[in-house]
């Protein structure tokens, strides 16, 4: 499949700050499955940008400037996919899988997390595949999707309590309870195509992989309640939403700052709609 991504973050200052710094992971790479065909990235300002790869491999921009009241990034490319029913090969695995057992606050377990993990596992102790498949049907079964209720410094655990939250919760929820088990998982952020044909979004997409054994990483997508397929464009990774956000920084000085974010996610040549 041919996905054609575009992604732009606006953020106004007022009064202007006096200097600004980005982190910006919104450059995919290739792999097994994925090809990047053609991307550019673009700031509205004259802006230093330096390019480099994080501890996972991801690539980013790091970018700085002085005053400033108001900057946008904007992505824009063609990714080239293939379905491999979810099981990921040809990244750059910089650490081993148990390095993403760890907790982290995003990803923290509480004992309601806990009884629903453990009522998932099925009778065969080695199944991992089959408790993660379990685990992703009933996250999705659940959550109620809704943007209102959550933010970036949601919990897995307050999401969960809440019954309700965006994709970035399904995920966090997914890894923290997969972690539970001893199952390796970690979030990812990119694109995803959507097969009702709406082709606008308010945001990029997230979901976990998880490491199985004799298969390697495995993409879950609960907040679908599918396996990663050629619809998915993978961006980035993190031990949680904080290692793997598109955009991530500080201001130095200024007053209120407000964000907007524009997505368009479409199949190349495909007849699509708003």
């Amino acid at each position: 499949m041919r996905l054609r991504i575009s992604h732009s973050t606006t953020y106004r200052y007022e009064p202007p700050a006096s200097a600004v710094i980005q982190v910006l992971r919104m450059t995919p790479g290739s792999h097994d499955g994925q090809y990047v065909a053609d991307w550019q990235i673009d700031v509205s300002t004259d802006s230093r940008l330096d390019v480099h790869q994080d501890a996972f491999g991801n690539i980013i921009h790091v970018l700085t400037h002085g005053p400033i009241a108001d900057l946008t990034v904007s992505v824009e490319g063609l990714i080239e996919t293939q379905d491999t029913g979810g099981v990921l090969r040809g990244t750059d695995e910089r650490f081993p899988p148990s390095l993403f057992l760890r907790a982290t606050p995003p990803t923290d377990m509480n004992p309601a997390m806990a009884d629903f993990a453990n009522a998932l596992r099925p009778a065969a102790k080695n199944d991992v595949l089959g408790f993660l498949h379990a685990l992703m049907v009933g996250i999705n079964a659940h959550m109620t999707f809704d943007s209102d209720p959550t933010n970036t410094g949601t919990s897995a655990a307050e999401a969960f309590a809440g019954k309700r939250g965006v994709c970035q919760d399904y995920a966090h929820i997914f890894i923290a309870c997969a972690r539970s088990g001893g199952v390796p998982a970690r979030f990812v952020a990119g694109h995803f195509l959507r097969a009702d044909g709406v082709v606008y979004q308010q945001a990029g997409h997230a979901w976990a992989e998880a490491h199985v054994p004799d298969l390697g990483w495995v993409g879950f997508d609960p907040a679908n309640g599918i396996c990663t397929t050629d619809a998915h464009a993978r961006v980035a990774i993190g031990l949680d939403y904080l290692g793997a956000a598109p955009v991530r920084g500080t201001r130095y000085g200024g007053g209120m700052e407000t964000l907007s974010v524009a997505v368009k996610v479409d199949q190349a040549g495909r007849q699509s709609q708003s």
